[in-house]
């Protein structure tokens, strides 16, 4: 069988070559040139023409019957919100996250769990047999019905999918697997195209859910092509800091399920345990209200989350220092000069430091609220009072803007014991909520002068 034949294609200007090379012989960039597979020759290319394939039947979108997918539960609660409910048959899920921050245990444990009721096969590239047998051990797992197999080469690897015909399979990781019908090493951005676009393929033709593990590069983002992530259903991000024992499992894409939901575990001896109140994990257990300090309830997809703001201002000479971790530093700026020009309150001179407890990074503008009164706190050395939530986006002209879903954000403050809330005034509730206290605000001034009152 004659080895399939390679070229190269400008990722820049889309020319071809038939070797690789390091500057482009078209549009001269460099280090543009991308392996791929070359298409066959047709034995009737003179008649080309003639041979173009027949129309096929379009329906109406509206005639078209939408029916809802099948889901089967993983026995991990946490990842199947995450996945919209469990796994579907024939999807390709792609998880992404830092070496060692628990993707092969989180598999592990929800392969195991569906072996009981389903075939399941376990690719490792990274590791052995023995290794995996090891790991399973030590999570106290007992794989009687676990298939595993140690195999890097693709060929080999849908050999054994068809010949298993698993209903669900783990490719760990996409990185190293290479195909035989391309000369580049594994873990090229050719290799892991064509690997992830064959396993994709096998997917949908076996019905087998198909999990791919992805490496990620030193900014946190998946490794090789970003067509990758436009192949597979759902895309997964698993976030949290290793010398933490909390993480986050994050869909950033998901085709038969809501995006941006995610899932909150717990690193345990005996693996990753779903943490049922993930609000519990972000907020401090002070004795006493302390300055500085300010709760707020963010949404990560369907699912709110009360997270505490803490704010550090002291002075700081000539050149103040603006840090944020887990907020994004350009909105601490300019809410710190919106807090200055609409309600007097200066930090000029003043090093200001901003921190979301727990690790957990919130990139919705409803913590502008939260953020600015944990600054007027910590300078005038005032704590707020005793079960005290907010949240509301701050506008540069100093209004304070609604936040969507405000009802099950104040439901959730009010479930878990918080008494009085600040919030923007279209998301004051039209019902009292029982035990919550509601004040509702316009501006950045009208929520200091509050605050004053309540203090």
């Amino acid at each position: 069988m004659s080895k399939t034949k390679s070229i190269y294609v400008c990722s820049q200007c889309g020319g071809t070559h038939p070797r690789w090379l390091g500057q482009c012989p078209h549009c001269k960039a460099w280090n543009t040139l991308e392996e791929q597979v070359a298409e066959a020759p047709s034995g009737a290319a003179k008649n080309r023409f003639q041979s173009l394939a027949k129309p096929q039947a379009v329906a109406t979108l509206s005639e078209i019957e939408a029916a809802e997918v099948a889901r089967t539960p993983t026995g991990l609660e946490e990842l199947d919100r995450v996945l919209g409910g469990g796994i579907v048959e024939g999807g390709v899920v792609l998880i992404g996250g830092d070496p060692g921050i628990g993707k092969s245990t989180l598999l592990l444990q929800a392969a195991d769990a569906l072996s009981t009721r389903m075939k399941v096969l376990y690719v490792t590239g990274e590791e052995s047999g023995a290794q995996v047998a090891l790991r399973a051990h030590r999570l106290g797992l007992p794989g009687k019905s676990l298939r595993v197999l140690a195999e890097i080469q693709l060929e080999r690897i849908q050999a054994t999918i068809e010949a298993e015909q698993p209903a669900f399979c783990v490719i760990d990781s996409i990185q190293t697997l290479y195909s035989e019908q391309l000369s580049s090493a594994p873990g090229s951005v050719a290799q892991v195209r064509e690997c992830a676009a064959q396993l994709t393929r096998t997917a949908k033709a076996a019905g087998c859910t198909v999990v791919l593990v992805g490496h990620v590069t030193k900014e946190g983002a998946l490794a090789g092509p970003r067509v990758l992530e436009h192949i597979v259903d759902t895309v997964l991000y698993f976030e949290g800091d290793t010398h933490s024992s909390f993480r986050l499992v994050r869909a950033i894409k998901n085709r038969f399920g809501a995006v941006n939901e995610i899932g909150v575990f717990a690193m345990t001896e005996k693996g990753l345990k779903g943490v049922s109140n993930p609000s519990a994990i972000f907020l401090s257990t002070h004795g006493d209200p302390v300055p500085g300090s300010c709760v707020m309830v963010t949404l990560e997809g369907t699912r709110p989350m009360l997270v505490e703001i803490q704010a550090l201002v002291d002075s700081g000479g000539p050149s103040p220092r603006r840090l944020s971790v887990g907020l994004e530093r350009d909105r601490l700026a300019m809410l710190l000069a919106v807090l200055h020009r609409h309600a007097g309150v200066a930090c000029l001179d003043q090093d200001v430091f901003v921190n979301a407890v727990g690790g957990v990074r919130i990139s919705e503008p409803a913590a502008d609220l939260a953020v600015l009164l944990s600054i007027r706190s910590s300078l005038a050395g005032r704590p707020l009072p005793r079960g005290f939530v907010a949240f509301g986006e701050v506008g540069l002209a100093g209004e304070v803007r609604p936040a969507p879903r405000g009802q099950e954000r104040l439901k959730e403050a009010a479930k878990l014991g918080f008494s009085v809330a600040l919030v923007p005034k279209a998301n004051a509730p039209k019902k009292p909520i029982e035990g919550l206290t509601i004040h509702p605000v316009e501006r950045i001034e009208q929520a200091i002068d509050m605050l004053r009152e309540l203090s």
